[in-house]
C-alpha cells in the first residue's frame, strides 16, 4: 500500500515512513543529536553529570512502565518491549537536556532543544516502524469521505439458489470505478451505548440500477484504537476497490463500527455491568444496516471481523449471535476477553459471577455446544508472542465445535503488516462465504 508511483513519488506526504530512506534518515539524524547532547569538551560536564542524565532517564522509564503497566493498564499483554526501549532512549535525551541547558548560552539551548526533538521523532518513528500503524503521513489524516447515498433502487438483483450474486450480475455501462466511503454514526437504540462515527464503504455496484443485493461486513477496530483506524493504517478502501475492479464493481459494503466508545475503553462486547455493547453490535448496528441500506439479508449474508479486541469480539458475536452473523474473522483475537486478569473481568463485568461470565466466553460456549452453520477464519502474526497462544487455542476449540474454520499466519508480529493483509487476502473468502462469488 506504500509503494510510490509516478503520481506520488514528488509528494512528501505519501512518502514512506516505515522502511525506505526517510525512517533511515530519521534514525541518524536522532542517534547524531543524541552523540552531541552527551559529548561535550565543557570543563563542568564530568562523567557524574553524564551518570545522572542516565539514572534519571532510567527512573522516569521504570515510572512510565508503572504508570502504564501497574497502575493505568490499558494492554492486557503489557507494553511491549521495544516500546520501552524507545521510551528510555527519548527521555534519556530530555535528561541530557536538562543537566547541560544550565551550562549552554541561550541560543545553544535552543539548539539543544532541537536536539532533543529530534531524538524524540527518532523513537516516534521507530516505534511506528514496529506496529506499522502509519505507513505514510497521509495516514494520519483524516479520510476522505464521500456523502452516504441510502436511496432505494428501483429493482434489485440477488443470487439465485446455488449461484453467486456475481454469477447473475452484469455491470451496465458507465459504472463508476471507485466505491464511497461516508462517515456514519449508529445509534445504541436498544442497547443506549454511546459509539463513535464509524464509517460506511458502499462498492460502485450498489450506485447501479438495478441495485445487487451485496453482503455485509461489520468491521471492527482494536483497542486503543477506533473505527478510522481500519481506513487510514488498514487502507480498506483501496483493497474493496481492488476487489471490486476484478468482479465487475461488486465487493461486500463494509460497516466499520465502533464496539468500544473511546480509545482505552473496553466494554468486552458483552452485555454487561459496563454496558450492553453485545445488543449494540447484535441489534442496533444490523437494524441501522437494514433500515438504511439496501443489502442481502440472513445470517448468511452477514458477516464480522476485527484485529486484536475486535478480533475477539468477532468470535464472541458470532458465539452469541449465531442467528445474526454466520461468519466471523478474527484477526489476532484473544482466547479470552479480558480487562487484564480473569479475576479482575469477572469481578468488574459481573460482580464475580463466574456462571454469567461463562455463559458468554467463546471457550466455554464452544465446550458447551456445535456450531456446524458457523463459519471462522483466524488469523495471527507469526511472530506474535502475546496472541498467537490465545488463537490456537481458538481454532482447536472451534474445530472441535464442528464450525468451519480456518487458520492463517502471516509474517510478522500484532501490527499493522499483518492486521492489513490478514484482511485484504481473506477479502475473497468473505465473499465467497457470503454467496458474492464462487
Amino acid at each position: 500500500m506504500t509503494t510510490l508511483t509516478l503520481a506520488t513519488r514528488w509528494n512528501p506526504i505519501d512518502w514512506p515512513l516505515t522502511h525506505g530512506p526517510v525512517p533511515y534518515a530519521v534514525l541518524a539524524a536522532g542517534w547524531a543529536a543524541l552523540a552531541l547532547l552527551a559529548l561535550s569538551r565543557h570543563e563542568r560536564w564530568r562523567a557524574p553529570r553524564m551518570l545522572g542524565a542516565l539514572l534519571l532517564g532510567g527512573l522516569l522509564t521504570l515510572l512510565v512502565k508503572i504508570a502504564v503497566d501497574d497502575w493505568w493498564r490499558p494492554f492486557p499483554e503489557g507494553t511491549p518491549d521495544f516500546v520501552l526501549r524507545w521510551i528510555a532512549v527519548a527521555l534519556f535525551g530530555m535528561a541530557l537536556l536538562c543537566f547541560r541547558a544550565p551550562l549552554l548560552t541561550v541560543r545553544r539551548r535552543l539548539f539543544a532543544v532541537g536536539g532533543v526533538a529530534l531524538v524524540v521523532v527518532m523513537a516516534a518513528s521507530q516505534v511506528n516502524r514496529g506496529f506499522d500503524q502509519y505507513p505514510t503521513a497521509r495516514a494520519m489524516l483524516a479520510p476522505h469521505t464521500d456523502e452516504l447515498t441510502t436511496g432505494r433502487a428501483a429493482a434489485t438483483v440477488q443470487g439465485a439458489p446455488g449461484r453467486p450474486l456475481a454469477e447473475v450480475w452484469h455491470a451496465p455501462p458507465g459504472l463508476p470505478d471507485k466505491g464511497t466511503l461516508s462517515p456514519v454514526t449508529i445509534p445504541g437504540t436498544k442497547s443506549g451505548f454511546t459509539a463513535r462515527p464509524g464509517y460506511v464503504y458502499l462498492p460502485p455496484a450498489y450506485r447501479a440500477n438495478p441495485r445487487p443485493l451485496l453482503p455485509v461486513v461489520v468491521l471492527l477496530p482494536g483497542q486503543p484504537g477506533a473505527p478510522e483506524d481500519w481506513v487510514n493504517s488498514g487502507a480498506i478502501r483501496e483493497s474493496l476497490d481492488a476487489f471490486a475492479a476484478e468482479h465487475q464493481g461488486l465487493a461486500p459494503i463494509v460497516v466499520v463500527a465502533d464496539q468500544t466508545g473511546g480509545n482505552f475503553s473496553n466494554p468486552l462486547c458483552m452485555d454487561s455491568r459496563i454496558a450492553k455493547s453485545q445488543t449494540y453490535l447484535a441489534v442496533d448496528i444490523p437494524d441501522w444496516i437494514h433500515r438504511n441500506l439496501q443489502t442481502a439479508t440472513g445470517r448468511g449474508s452477514l458477516a464480522i471481523g476485527g484485529l486484536s479486541l475486535g478480533g475477539t469480539c468477532a468470535i464472541q458475536l458470532a458465539l452469541n449471535a449465531p442467528e445474526v452473523y454466520g461468519t466471523f474473522l478474527d484477526i489476532s483475537g484473544q482466547d479470552e476477553p479480558t480487562l487484564g486478569t480473569h479475576q479482575e473481568t469477572v469481578d468488574k463485568a459481573f460482580g464475580g459471577d463466574e456462571a454469567a461470565f461463562a455463559a458468554v466466553d467463546p471457550m466455554h460456549l464452544m465446550a458447551a455446544r456445535k456450531f456446524p452453520d458457523t463459519a471462522g477464519m483466524i488469523v495471527v502474526g507469526a511472530d506474535d508472542p502475546w496472541y498467537r497462544p490465545g488463537q490456537e487455542k481458538i481454532h482447536a476449540a472451534a474445530q472441535a465445535a464442528g464450525m468451519k474454520v480456518g487458520y492463517q499466519t502471516i509474517p510478522g508480529w500484532h501490527s499493522w503488516v499483518v492486521f492489513r493483509q490478514a484482511f485484504e487476502q481473506n477479502l475473497p473468502w468473505l465473499a465467497q462465504q457470503t454467496e458474492l462469488i464462487r
